[in-house]
């Protein structure tokens, strides 16, 4: 049985490989990552993850909103996917409470990304909570 830490990791790996597999469905990366044992059958990591991506239009506004001064293209890949899922949480998971939103993908942060990335990440996300909810 994976924590739900560990699920949001799962969900981040899902995330991440989309941007770079654009052409594929989200379907079809979950059944390879659980072919894989990328990631294991959990209906948490599946419906966080493709939420995300079937939100993806509306999310990105919300993170280009609030990364003052730079550009989503700026952005490293990781960071990127973990704001993506963080948001995602904060404003499609009722039952989430935002600081364990933010506090969580500060986490995923310090294990994937790089320097000052979490600051970042944690800025953005709390400029998010200010003003989004």
């Amino acid at each position: 049985m994976l924590t739900r830490r560990e699920e949001r990791e799962q969900a981040f790996f899902l995330v991440f490989e989309k941007e770079f597999n654009a052409e594929i469905e989200m379907q079809e990366l979950y059944e390879l990552a659980l072919e894989t044992e990328i990631v294991g059958e959990s209906e948490f990591v599946k419906t966080l993850a493709f939420r995300t991506w079937e939100n993806i239009e509306s999310i990105d506004p919300v993170i280009e909103k609030y990364c003052v001064g730079w550009k989503m293209s700026r952005i490293s890949k990781v960071a990127l996917a973990v704001l993506r899922l963080a948001i995602c949480e904060m404003l499609y998971f009722e039952d989430i409470p935002v600081g364990v939103s933010i506090n969580e993908a500060v986490e995923l942060c310090k294990k994937y990304a790089s320097g000052d990335e979490q600051s970042f990440v944690n800025g953005v996300l709390g400029s998010v909570s200010k003003e989004e909810k």
